[in-house]
Order: C-alpha cells, then structure tokens, then sequence
C-alpha cells in the first residue's frame, strides 16, 4: 500500500482548480465528455500492476475504520473482515474503529444507528467520537454515511491524513460534490473509490470481460426508491445504473427519461451508436438483472452476488493503492443520472452529459473555492 505523509489541514483553491481541470483534460482526448474505457491491452497491464502490488502488500495488517453507522452494510462488511478464519483474499484488514453520525435528518438512516452501532461494538470495534479520532487509529477508510450529502465534508480530512478510502454509494449527493470529491482526491494523490456492489458480481464481471464479444446494447432494472434529499436515481438507483455501465462501459452522450408514480426508464445514447436503458422499479415489480447484447448472443446480465465481492475488491484496493472503478467512469454514471433528472424537469427531451458535466464543473469549483478560504 501507498504511505503518504500528513498535510496541513487547509485548502489550496489554486491546487483543487487544477484538479478539477485534469478531470477535465482527461476526456480531452474523446468526442465525449468523459473518458472511454481503456484498451484491453491497457487493462491488462494496469491489473497486472495492481496484483504485483496486492501480493507484495499482502503480508501488512490493516486498520480499517468506518464513518457512519447508517447503513447495513457496515456489518456486513465487518463480518467479513473480522472473521476469525476469513478468506486470504480478504483477510488482514480488520475494522477496528467507527465513528457512527452520518444523516443530521433522514430518519430511516438516523433510526438504525444505534442498533448498528450495538451490533458493531460486538466485533470489537472501537466507537470513537469523531473522525479526526478515528483518523489516529486507522490506516484506511471505509465511508458508509448513507447520506451522500455529507461526503464531502467527511471525506476532506481523510483525504488530507493520506488514508486511502472507499466510498459507498452514492458518492454525493449532487454531480457538484461528486466532482469535487474527485478532484480533492486528485489533489492530494490519495486512492478513492466508489461503487455499488452490483459492479462486481459475477455476471456483470463476466460480459465486461467479454463473454458476449463486443457488447452492442444493455437494458439494465434495479429497485428504485426515491429521496427528496438527493437526484432521483442517486439514492436507489444507483445499483441498475452501475450495473448498465459495468456491462456497456463509458461514452455515453445523452439520455432521455420517461417517469411514471412506480417506474422510470432512462435510455442512454453511446457515442458509438450504442443504446443502453435503466429501468428503475417502484412498483410491485422489483429485483435487480437485465439483458446484455453482444456479438456472441443475447443473455441475462445474472442474479445478485451478494456484498463480498465487493468486499475483496476493497480490499485489494486498500492493498493496491489502485482503484477497480475510474473516477471517469464513476462520474460518467454520475453524469448519467443527474441528465435523467434535467431530462425529466424538462418534459422527457434529450440532455447531454456534457452539458450537466459543465454546470458541475463550475459548482464543484465554487465549493472548493468557498472550503479554501
């Protein structure tokens, strides 16, 4: 794993504008807003990379430390970590401290902390009063807040200590925070990141790797429940969306969203020509899947692996220092959702990515530049 030194705890507006700028940069190079996948020569070598540095890593313990107690996942992780006889691929990063706050006001997230928080002091794991405590004890971050819209704030210190962290979803609560999470990660060179865990189980791992041949169009269903604190798709949907883009990759260029009390199917255009759709359930229907299609036959996207996938990527991540999703990918989906949004305000017509990627960019620079001073 990577060591960084600890900074200062201050902003450099100069520093946070030049990241946001190579976020920028990067999809320089494509007719798109944001980055295409890379090569597959170029994956090759950058998972190459990533397991040399796992396995030379392997041996160190980790101290994992959680921020926020809202969320089920939070023992589901720590039951996998803190087990006794847990797997190699897993085993040597030991949750050992947590700091519960996340939410101030929804109630569904604020009810279950203090039975999270009861259940988690079991495994042994410290409660600790404040982040800046639980930064002291910890070589790693898991941030769990169910709540996107404190992520930004919760994740500035970390970052600043050096700590390489992961971020569940949603990564913000806005495409603005998202952007400037990124950016701040960038600017202090610290590993960051996000994902559902729909990304990693075994169907959607397999057609992105090729199974299907060359994937030519994904329609991709998840549950969608909705709150009014965050972007429709932030909250719930986020785990069909992750699973289009696992299957489709990046470049996509504009959506169009048509919303109904119990559904909404958003239909994505490629820049290749590509058609990708999420449909988000709320209905009686629900479950997660889809349908892939390639150029070696149509096939079910599969069923739900479950959390631990996710957990060994985590985990290879914290060892690594490398992360399995892109921040470009990452804030393309992003970018994805928050069009839907716009594309829904105004009456179902095409958005751009672009053009919600823009008004972010210039968001994300108000913030930081406001946190700078």
């Amino acid at each position: 794993m990577r060591h960084h030194k600890s900074r200062p705890i201050c902003f450099v507006a100069v520093g946070f504008a030049i990241a946001i700028a190579q976020l920028v940069l990067v999809a320089g190079n494509n007719s798109h807003p944001l980055q295409a996948a890379p090569p597959a020569k170029e994956k090759a070598a950058s998972n190459g990379q990533e397991d040399s540095q796992a396995a030379a890593a392997i041996a160190k313990p980790l101290r994992a430390g959680i921020i926020g107690l809202d969320t089920s996942h939070v023992i589901g992780f720590t039951k996998v970590l803190n087990d006794p006889e847990a797997a190699p691929d897993v085993s040597g990063c030991r949750v050992v401290a947590a700091y519960p706050h996340g939410s101030p006001d929804i109630e569904s997230s604020t009810s279950r902390i203090p039975k999270y928080t009861k259940e988690i002091s079991e495994f042994g794991v410290e409660i600790v009063d404040s982040i800046a405590d639980l930064l002291r004890v910890v070589d790693v971050v898991l941030l769990e807040t169910n709540d996107g819209r404190p992520h930004l704030e919760q994740v500035i210190p970390v970052l600043q200590a050096g700590k390489p962290v992961f971020v569940d979803k949603p990564v913000a609560a806005s495409l603005a925070d998202a952007v400037a999470i990124y950016a701040a990660a960038k600017k202090y060179n610290v590993p960051l990141f996000s994902s559902s865990s729909l990304r990693f189980s075994e169907g959607p791992q397999k057609l992105r790797a090729g199974e299907l041949g060359e994937i030519v169009g994904c329609d991709a269903y998840s549950p969608c429940s909705l709150e009014a604190t965050h972007p429709d798709l932030f909250w719930y949907g986020i785990h069909g969306v992750e699973t289009l883009f696992t299957v489709m990759g990046t470049g996509c260029q504009t959506v169009t969203r048509t919303n109904t009390p119990d559904c909404d199917v958003v239909v994505g255009i490629w820049q290749d020509g590509r058609v990708g759709t999420f449909r988000g359930m709320r209905g009686k229907a629900r479950g997660y899947g889809g349908t892939a299609f390639g150029t070696k036959g149509i096939k079910s996207v599969g069923r739900y692996s479950g959390q631990r996938p996710l957990v060994e990527a985590i985990v290879k991540f914290f060892r690594s220092g490398v992360a399995p999703v892109s921040a470009e990918e990452t804030l393309e989906i992003y970018a994805f959702m928050e069009a839907a949004d716009e594309s829904k305000r105004q009456g179902g017509v095409s958005v751009s990515l672009e053009t919600v990627m823009a008004q972010a960019r210039r968001e994300a620079a108000t913030k930081l530049n406001q946190l700078a001073r």
